[in-house]
């Protein structure tokens, strides 16, 4: 006797015997095509179908059975369900009639009538995997040679491909069938004949080479990507480059850290990491102490400590201030240098982080000045300019009756003061006049006269002279305006509104003192070597002018790069040599690995009688022309005496 479930289970096992069917049909075609992602997405459907079939058939087997057979008189739902004792009765003489009457025959031919086959599925795989196919074929640019049989050929070619990687790069050499392969960058490919004898067809490169194969290997280093037929059929060799050690400093987070005052200790983490090994990686770091012209420096060097992993160096440490040798008003300079173990190491510098320490608040009364200049003598710093404005302020607040005569002359002592500040500042953004003559250079006349000003002329601006960099210059700006500013108010005998201005001018002083200290890597010109057997002898056979050539024409378009793009225009015969000119051009103006490998197949279609391959070839050289001159031609118009009097409005 059957049980329910039983039957539940039994109709579904039959159904996914009809439906497997289905899947395994469905997924034949990529799994021909070699498709990864095609055979991924099938699964998927696979098993989003089986789900939905097991949850039908958990739904509706109870009414497929009182369908297909009769003498369960519709009671097959008693099966499921039988909640009286005289629903327990009916469903045990129901389970004795299905145990006689459901055959795995009847079973069969239920499932077969409830679940189709699913052929609209089947079709829906197949158009899917032909679109996708033409789609690989069109973007490999070849129709003569479908990717399939590429591939059938491959696992059948009497060649092997032998890759021996660079021994730095600690990659085993490896060997494989003609197919897509990657490898690194001056590797040595070898193409081998499994069964050594004379053959007439050779290896062919897309840059135009040719390589014979016989009783010895074909080889070639690999120094870009490229792809190489065999008997018509290509495949590409991608070339992976020899990445720089690449440097990331996590703490401090900022390229210039301010320290707090109290502070005891700093942060630096860093790590370095490389594609196949860090040979060499070390922390110089630089110590600036002083102010003014006395500032000293001292480097110091100090290499990171290897890992476990030779790619890979990380290094943090919590260093004390004192181990630093850092002192209140003192800044570290520190950069990470690296190299790795390539033949020709690449060697690379990470920017130039500072932690600065604040040190001790000055409060003498020193000329504000930039540090780099020389101080004058006996100028008024803008302190004393702001202590003198606030002790008249309260004079005249504490003196509603001072005399005006006494109240101005202070006033305008104070301006004048602020004026020659000014003018001193004023200099250093390349300023030549004050806005009062008085303040001003004067002739011996009395009068105030600015010659350069008067009959000169400008070829620059005279705040580009200086040395100072942007950020200086804007700060300067903001200081100059604040002294304007609170100039016109003394001199407008108003000294409480000058108090404003005056500490901005104060503040933005301020800020130019703190950034006196700069540093700066050394570099110098390292000039090529002399050979001492030439000098003073006057011999001059191969040494090249310095002189130029004045107004030679420039032409971005070679003479047989033309010739070669008319030709391919048209249906006639290409230029000789136009292989090697339109290889030469792609290589040197293509850098993009797939867009140059996409131009020299072109080249190999057109080589190959390709036709229709000429208009994709032609494409190709014009995009990689840059910098092309534009020629403008006027249209040609007619000037006949008829045109003459109808532009005039008469008749002829």
């Amino acid at each position: 006797m059957h049980a329910d479930t039983e039957i539940a289970a039994q109709l579904l096992r039959a159904a996914l015997r009809r439906r497997a069917s289905l899947w395994l049909a469905a997924m034949l075609p990529w799994c021909l095509l070699l498709s990864a992602p095609g055979v991924a997405v099938w699964a998927l459907w696979a098993a989003w179908d089986f789900r939905r079939l097991r949850a039908r058939v958990q739904r509706d087997w109870t009414h497929w059975l009182d369908a297909a057979l009769p003498a369960l008189e519709d009671s097959s739902a008693l099966l499921a369900h039988a909640p009286s004792q005289i629903a327990q009765l009916q469903r045990r003489r129901l389970l004795r009639r299905v145990a006689a009457t459901l055959t795995s025959d009847e079973m069969g031919r239920i499932v077969r009538i409830r679940v189709g086959f699913g052929l609209r599925w089947l079709a829906l795989s197949v158009a899917a995997a032909l679109a996708w196919w033409g789609w690989q074929i069109d973007r490999a640019g070849d129709p003569a040679v479908p990717s399939l049989m590429a591939r059938l050929a491959a696992a059948n070619s009497e060649i092997v491909v032998r890759i021996v990687p660079p021994k730095y790069t600690g990659v085993a050499a490896f060997e494989a069938a003609p197919r897509d392969l990657q490898v690194p960058q001056h590797s040595e490919v070898q193409w081998c004949l499994k069964d050594p004898q004379p053959l007439e067809t050779p290896i062919e490169l897309s840059d135009g080479q040719s390589l014979k194969i016989g009783y010895e290997c074909a080889r070639w280093s690999a120094a870009e990507s490229m792809f190489w037929r065999w008997r018509g059929v290509r495949y590409k060799l991608l070339v992976v480059p020899d990445q720089e050690p690449r440097i990331s400093i996590s703490a401090p987070r900022e390229m210039v850290q301010v320290l707090a005052a109290d502070a005891k200790s700093a942060t630096i983490s860093l790590e370095v990491r490389d594609d196949y090994m860090v040979r060499r990686a070390s922390m110089h770091m630089t110590l600036a102490r002083g102010s003014g012209e006395n500032i000293r420096f001292s480097d110091r060097e100090m290499p990171l400590p290897a890992s476990t992993d030779p790619k890979l160096r990380s290094w943090s440490k919590q260093w004390s201030l004192a181990d630093l040798g850092m002192e209140p008003g003192d800044e570290l300079y520190f950069f990470v240098r690296a190299s790795d173990n390539a033949e020709r190491p690449h060697v690379v510098q990470s920017p130039t982080y500072t932690l600065r320490l604040p040190g001790p608040v000055e409060q003498d009364t020193e000329s504000s000045a930039p540090p780099m200049l020389v101080k004058p003598e006996n100028l008024r710093s803008q302190r004393q300019i702001i202590i003198d404005t606030e002790q008249l302020v309260a004079d005249m607040k504490a003196a509603p009756k001072m005399e005006a005569a006494a109240v101005q002359a202070r006033s305008e002592t104070i301006a004048r003061d602020q004026a020659q500040l000014r003018r001193r500042y004023g200099q250093f953004l390349g300023e030549q006049s004050s806005l009062f003559g008085g303040d001003e250079h004067e002739a011996e006349g009395g009068g105030t006269q600015d010659l350069v000003a008067q009959y000169g002329h400008a070829h620059d601006e005279a705040e580009n002279a200086t040395l100072f960099d942007e950020a200086t210059k804007v700060v300067l700006r903001r200081a100059l305006s604040a002294m304007w500013d609170a100039e016109k108010a003394l001199r407008a005998i108003a000294p409480k509104p000058a108090l404003p201005p005056e500490y901005k001018a104060l503040e933005a002083i301020k800020e130019l003192q703190q950034a006196d200290r700069i540093y700066l890597h050394k570099t110098a010109f390292a000039a090529p070597a002399i050979k001492e057997e030439k000098r003073m002898t006057g011999d001059v056979v191969g040494a090249k002018s310095y002189r130029r050539e004045q107004g030679g024409a420039d032409q971005p378009i070679p003479a047989e790069l033309r010739e070669l793009l008319q030709a391919l225009a048209s249906d006639g015969a290409l230029p000789a040599l136009w292989s090697k000119t339109a290889h030469d051009w792609i290589r040197t103006r293509i850098a993009n690995d797939e867009q140059r490998l996409d131009a020299q197949r072109a080249v190999q279609d057109v080589a190959d009688g390709c036709a229709q391959c000429r208009p994709v070839l032609r494409a190709w050289l014009r995009g990689a022309i840059g910098g092309a001159p534009v020629l403008l031609q006027a249209a040609p118009a007619a000037n006949t005496p008829f045109v003459q009097a109808w532009r005039k409005g008469s008749k002829p």
